[in-house]
């Protein structure tokens, strides 16, 4: 059982629509009702779709039409910001990007925003400061990949601006990733087990992620996506530590 006063834990995936997982999880139906079938069994989800393209407005609508009343979506930022902009002119995307996101804005079921930055973008904190001053109202978190962000410094500015440090869970990164909170909530992202095959979480990396997030959520509310989709892994990973926490 989680422990009394615990904050809340949502366990999820990394999008919805993937072609392999039509016979296992979505049990043959057709792709248009597919949303509200994930939806039946987590209470929210990770949109990785909109790192490579911006989203139509009018499937943004159909998104929160779909779901539960209290279902989240954390959207990933255009790789336009992250990766070729480096966090540099943000104000004409960031707009572009909200533009067509506005019907998760106006709705209650909009969670953070995941910044992701490439591995060679190395630590600067004066262009974080101006990205972070420059993010409309609402939740944001960083997934920093180059161990250069790793510092005290980099989690003050996150602190000072209420945004989160990711925790990304991949065997290459485990030297250097920090298990740090910079605000109330914390965002996790399961890329791949490294005890498991091809990139399957074993039954015991998945335990003790359990056991951490048990202590974990007497601080902070947790949001935690995996990401391994090939093979169905993300959902049966998923659906075994959501079933996990609730016991």
């Amino acid at each position: 059982m989680p422990p009394t006063g615990a904050r809340s834990v949502r366990i999820g995936c990394s999008g919805w629509n993937y072609q392999a997982w039509k016979d296992e999880f979505y049990e043959g139906k057709p792709a248009r009702l597919w949303l509200q079938h994930y939806a039946q069994h987590f209470d929210t989800v990770e949109v990785n779709n909109t790192f490579y393209r911006l989203p139509l407005k009018s499937s943004v609508t159909s998104w929160v039409a779909q779901t539960p009343p209290r279902f989240l979506f954390s959207v990933k930022a255009s790789r336009y910001l992250t990766h070729i902009k480096r966090l540099t002119d943000l104000r004409g995307g960031i707009a572009r990007y909200y533009e067509r996101i506005e019907p998760l804005v106006r709705s209650p079921k909009l969670g953070p925003v995941l910044w992701q930055l490439p591995a060679t973008f190395k630590r600067d904190d004066d262009r974080l400061a101006a990205a972070l001053e420059a993010f409309p109202p609402g939740r944001h978190c960083f997934e920093f990949r180059h161990p250069s962000w790793f510092a005290e410094p980099v989690y003050e500015l996150l602190r000072a601006h209420d945004a989160a440090l990711v925790i990304g869970d991949r065997p290459e990164v485990k030297e250097f990733q920090a298990h740090v909170f910079t605000t109330t909530w914390t965002f996790v992202r399961f890329h791949y087990g490294s005890r498991g095959r091809r990139g399957n979480y074993s039954t015991t990396e998945l335990e003790e992620w359990a056991r951490r997030f048990e202590g974990w959520s007497r601080d902070v509310e947790i949001l935690a996506y995996f990401n391994n989709d090939w093979e169905v892994f993300a959902i049966r990973n998923a659906l075994w530590l959501k079933r996990r926490l609730s016991t």
